[in-house]
């Protein structure tokens, strides 16, 4: 029971560095996006080529994975730039699927026997699964401060003003498009690096591993949490990642079919959208930086 529950955890942290990612992307900037699988896949094989092909340890490949993810964010962010909502949900759609299709069809195997992340002589493995625990949410929790800061500076706000109202932050002298792509190029990068750690801890690599529910899976994870909210998109990781998993921690994966734990978060989030839309936590729309703004005083500047 505790191994498999540290297991949970493990996944809960990997995806949670994906909804961050996701966040930066749809929570801050309002860009409706459903190819973090792609970044996740380029992360993982970037990590396992030049660990296993190339012969460098892993933490020269979790920058690479970082700044190879960006670039293809980069590419991404560019042509698809004057797409909006159910458009642009389409386009990058069909350019994860792109992604995943690369790679299945450029090594349809996949990679095994990806050698071991390794500090200071340690090896991290799976059979001690704290260690990596350890690892995986100490990176979590770098890329939530990190993100944090962003959202309270002058770029975060910017970001949100791009996503509140586009044409109005336009008018008020904000590069629409540089926010675009840098949001993209952000939340790719940190996409590819929790497919680093996947990779990492499996050991493997498998192109029918990036499908298109992975990317569904991460954007739940936003939306469950609360857009914007990185506390709540955490949450949202940990939540969905649990109910995954429920069958096989109670005992009962021989008798509940693999699809039932798809069919019980389709459910929380039919009821969270009916009970709370918002999000667990809710969207952290109005608090900046300094910690002054509330939503009851912006709520009252708004009536008056």
């Amino acid at each position: 029971m505790l191994n498999f529950f540290q297991l949970i955890i493990i996944y809960a942290g990997i995806y949670a560095l994906m909804a961050i990612g996701q966040n930066c992307i749809t929570g801050n900037t309002g860009m409706l996006s459903l190819c973090h699988a792609g970044f996740f896949c380029i992360g993982s094989y970037s990590t396992a080529i030049i660990c296993k092909v190339v012969g460098l340890p892993f933490w020269f490949s979790l920058p690479v994975a970082a700044i190879v993810s960006g670039f293809v964010g980069f590419l991404i962010g560019v042509p698809t730039l004057r797409l909006k909502g159910d458009y642009l949900c389409i386009a990058t759609l069909g350019l994860g699927e792109i992604i995943k299709n690369i790679a299945t069809n450029v090594n349809p195997v996949g990679m095994m026997a990806v050698p071991r992340a390794e500090l200071f002589g340690y090896q991290f493995s799976s059979r001690n699964k704290f260690t990596f625990i350890l690892l995986v949410w100490f990176f979590v929790l770098i890329a939530y401060l990190l993100f944090r800061q962003l959202a309270h500076s002058r770029l975060g706000r910017a970001m949100t003003a791009v996503r509140e109202d586009e044409v109005a932050a336009q008018a008020n002298g904000i590069n629409v498009t540089k926010y675009k792509i840098g949001a993209f190029i952000l939340g790719a990068a940190v996409g590819g690096t929790a497919g680093c750690f996947a990779t990492a801890y499996t050991l493997t690599v498998q192109p029918g591993s990036y499908t298109f529910m992975v990317s569904v899976m991460v954007l739940c994870m936003v939306v469950l949490g609360g857009m914007g909210n990185l506390a709540g998109v955490i949450l949202g990781a940990f939540i969905i990642e649990f109910i995954s998993y429920f069958p096989q921690l109670v005992g009962l994966s021989s008798v509940i079919p693999a699809q039932a734990s798809q069919i019980i978060y389709g459910l929380v989030l039919v009821i969270m959208m009916i009970c709370r839309p918002q999000g667990i936590l809710g969207r952290d729309r109005y608090r900046y930086g300094d910690g002054r703004k509330t939503r009851r005083s912006a709520a009252v500047k708004k009536e008056a």
